[in-house]
């Protein structure tokens, strides 16, 4: 593997870093492919990018892999996809095993083909053991649907007596969400050039740092993700407060 890009803060590695995949359809477009091809591609950067990611220490890693508006696509698209899913599961078992790597899935998996969920299943119980990095795949996954079911969770246990509603906060919120137990995301990286979330992580993403690459998905690789990382490492996230008061915050912690 040959990394071009320069040497990053270990101190400052994102603890969870997500990845809107985009751009396969029209990387394959722009060679005269078929859209299908540029999935295929894809898969491969998926490899990449979970690869590095493990080896830079990154603890967390959440790629948006299909999305609840992706199933209007046409369906010979939407069976190739979920075969390639498939197949990724099979292929990189082993990998993720040897590496420690358990793999995650969030969405409405429910709609997902009954094979799908059975190799999801299995692949998340076959690496969960010892794991050092968490994959999580969002799947059929939405987040203005996430909230909405996190919603009607939360209602069922007031009109059960179960939960008070003043007792509901954010972090009571959080953890009626797919993602409950992860930390909220500190950088979101979309490729392909377009400057939106797509109903991807809306509650989550309230204070994470967002970086736009025009690389289109199949040709995101090392260098690219090396690029995110150190623009990332060159922000500074302020959570509300002053210049000040992060400066003081810094100084304190620094103290022996």
């Amino acid at each position: 593997m040959t990394e071009h890009f320069m040497p990053l803060d270990p101190q400052k590695i994102p603890r969870h870093v997500a990845i809107i995949m985009d751009g396969n359809g029209r990387w394959a477009q722009r060679r005269g492919l078929h859209r299908v091809r540029g999935h295929v591609a894809g898969a491969e950067s998926v490899r990449v990018v979970t690869r590095l990611a493990r080896k830079l220490g990154v603890s967390y890693l959440t790629l948006f892999a299909f999305s609840e508006e992706n199933w209007q696509r046409p369906g010979m698209e939407i069976r190739v996809l979920m075969a390639l899913l498939r197949r990724y599961l099979h292929r990189e078992l082993s990998e993720m095993r040897d590496n420690r790597i358990a793999l995650k899935a969030i969405g409405d998996l429910s709609q997902l083909p009954e094979a799908v969920q059975r190799d999801l299943e299995a692949t998340i119980a076959l690496t969960a053991e010892g794991a050092r990095m968490d994959l999580t795949l969002a799947l059929s996954y939405g987040g203005r649907s996430e909230i909405v079911q996190a919603v009607q969770s939360l209602a069922r246990e007031v009109a059960a007596g179960l939960l008070a509603p003043e007792d509901i906060d954010a972090a009571r919120f959080s953890r009626s969400l797919y993602t409950a137990g992860m930390p909220d995301p500190d950088l979101i990286i979309r490729t392909s050039g377009e400057y939106r979330l797509s109903n991807f992580l809306l509650w989550q993403s309230a204070y994470t740092e967002l970086y736009v690459t025009e690389t289109l998905w199949p040709d995101f690789r090392e260098a690219e993700l090396g690029k995110a990382l150190e623009t990332y490492q060159q922000r500074q996230r302020r959570f509300g407060l002053t210049q000040e008061q992060i400066e003081a915050l810094e100084a304190s912690n620094s103290r022996p």
